[in-house]
């Protein structure tokens, strides 16, 4: 393993940065930057994704390091996610799955530049895109066109999700090479370059 992956933590409610410190303390492959250290990747814990917090992710975004972030939010509807994403949240948690090995993994996935966020709101974006709902281009645009079959939103949700090839395999009962071989195929079809790209193209079709 190589050295931890330091972390900022910023919330507007200091009980709930108290309890991020501590659960991100619990995680070897993340260390809790000192200050004047730049961390690669900050966490923002809040209770509702308002107004006056999507003004603070945008300023940590803003900021010379410009780190990954990770939004943890007591809960999160289709909007506020999609509001998130736009405005530079790589990871999307709620507070009740935000447990320190999946805290860990958000910070890992947002390193590595991919995008994860809980399943049931990716289900629901990829419902509403496959329909044309999120696309400013109505049936024309590449995604409402062609949309995904089961099997494709199977690997793309556990992509999303923040889970390897060989995780995604296992659990879906394919092999690695399928696996592979359906991410390359979504990749192709719709002129994205990579997996984090596959599933930023997904959540902001024709919003960005």
């Amino acid at each position: 393993m190589g050295e931890p992956v330091p972390v900022s933590v910023v919330a507007l409610d200091p009980v709930l940065e108290a309890g991020t410190v501590s659960a991100l303390s619990l995680c070897p492959e993340v260390s809790v930057a000192v200050p004047g250290e730049e961390p690669r990747v900050v966490v923002m814990t809040v209770d509702r994704f308002a107004r006056a917090e999507l003004d603070v992710l945008r300023t940590v975004r803003d900021t010379r390091a410009r780190p990954a972030v990770v939004l943890v939010a007591g809960d999160l509807d289709r909007g506020e996610a999609l509001h998130a994403l736009a405005s530079g949240a790589r990871c999307l948690l709620r507070r009740r799955e935000a447990d320190a090995p999946r805290l860990a993994r958000a910070v890992l996935a947002a390193v590595r530049g991919d995008c994860t966020l809980p399943p049931d709101l990716l289900d629901s974006l990829l419902d509403r895109s496959a329909d044309g709902g999120l696309s400013s281009g109505g049936a024309s645009a590449p995604w409402a066109a062609a949309g995904l079959s089961d099997r494709e939103r199977s690997v793309l949700r556990m992509v999303a999700d923040g889970h390897e090839t060989g995780e995604i395999a296992r659990c879906l009962a394919y092999s690695q090479r399928t696996v592979t071989t359906i991410v390359h195929d979504i990749t192709q079809r719709f002129r994205v370059r990579n997996r984090a790209h596959a599933v930023a193209y997904a959540l902001r079709a024709g919003l960005l």
